[in-house]
């Protein structure tokens, strides 16, 4: 029988950030999973239709295990929790969005050599496994939701690492057509940011590469065919996680990369598909992913990035990107593989959520200026 665990250290670390406390405290009832979970990313949404913010937790990467959702109790605290569904997976990836159009929020199930999956939502947050995404079985290391051609529901984009990426166009019922390549056929991408990165409204393809392989820009010609850009970084970055965001407030969406060995990145755009200025911010930990959200809430977008065997970490941002303030989690590590941003007790303030691989997973609520 699987045994779920809430329960582990008492931590609290205060930050000390412009003359305030930017508070961050994680307790014996944010712990999430057990110990055993190898979870590769989380995914906060609603899943139950309340109103707060659920999680779910996508587990396995290359061993197969059980995804898991955990609901919130109306005050950021997950005191009941359950299978995605009796599948076990290697799981990647779990994002949510409603594929189907009947107001609850849909899971894709990405996985390792294996089919991905679509699990649709009876509407009080019990899943089931609906279809594929398509036949293809294929080494998947990242999945995001976005509406590529703008016909008002969710298509898919699938990243792979050793094998082509691609995406794939919703039918408004939740299933998806056939597999649209982008990318190098033998290609590791390991993450994708979807966004205009040229100014002509049409989205393009950020792609975070690894294994030697330069970063890439793909530039939509507005019929979803997309043509190889502009190059970001220095060619031979291991690119795990990548963000988009207006960092310096020009009106031109900026590249923030998670990076391994090296220093992390800031690609600032020209409204024309170059990135050619940039910052580097951290050293040169092995960061995994990255989010972007206004943190300490003075009006300007953060960076936070989850971190391997070092401790975690957000960094504010002042001068619109070009200097950061570096603001560590206190001193609990991990395999930190994923993370995501939601205020899940309703307070106001963006909490944090890490997925760890071989460890418990954890909660980091802010308690902004208290």
């Amino acid at each position: 029988m699987r045994v779920y665990y809430f329960l582990f250290l008492i931590l609290s670390y205060p930050v000390r950030v412009f003359g305030q406390d930017l508070l961050f405290t994680s307790t014996d009832r944010h712990v999430l999973g057990s110990e055993n979970d190898l979870t590769a990313s989380l995914t906060f949404f609603d899943a139950d239709g309340d109103g707060d913010l659920d999680v779910v937790f996508a587990n396995g990467r290359h061993w197969a295990q059980v995804n898991e959702v955990y609901i919130n109790n109306g005050y950021g605290q997950f005191t009941f929790g359950y299978p995605v569904g009796p599948e076990k997976a290697t799981t990647y990836a779990a994002p949510a969005g409603d594929l189907d159009n009947d107001g609850d929020l849909d899971l894709v199930i990405a996985n390792d050599r294996a089919e991905n999956w679509v699990y649709l939502n009876n509407g009080e947050g019990r899943f089931h496994m609906a279809w594929v995404v398509s036949p293809e079985v294929e080494p998947t290391r990242s999945a995001q939701f976005y509406d590529l051609d703008n016909d008002g529901d969710l298509d898919v984009v699938v990243t792979n690492r050793g094998a082509a990426n691609g995406f794939y166009l919703n039918d408004g019922t939740g299933r998806f057509d056939e597999k649209n390549s982008f990318g190098e056929l033998d290609g590791s991408t390991i993450a994708v940011a979807v966004g205009d990165l040229n100014g002509d409204s049409h989205p393009d393809l950020a792609l975070a590469n690894r294994d030697g392989q330069a970063n890439k820009i793909l530039i939509n010609d507005g019929s979803l065919n997309f043509s190889e850009g502009e190059s970001f970084g220095t060619g031979t970055d291991e690119t795990r996680g990548l963000a988009l965001a207006d960092l310096n407030e020009d009106g031109y969406l900026d590249i923030i990369t998670a990076n391994i060995g090296e220093p992390n990145g800031v690609y600032f755009g020209d409204g024309d598909g170059r990135f050619v200025e940039s910052v580097a911010f951290g050293n040169s930990e092995s960061t995994y992913a990255v989010k972007v959200r206004d943190i300490d809430r003075d009006g300007d977008l953060d960076v936070v990035v989850a971190n391997v065997n070092e401790s975690n970490r957000v960094y504010l941002n002042s001068d619109g990107g070009a200097h950061w303030t570096e603001l560590e989690l206190g001193k609990f590590t991990a395999t930190t593989y994923g993370l995501d941003i939601g205020d899940v007790d309703r307070d106001g303030y963006p909490d944090l959520g890490f997925a760890n691989s071989d460890s418990f997973n954890r909660i980091f609520y802010s308690r902004g200026g208290r």
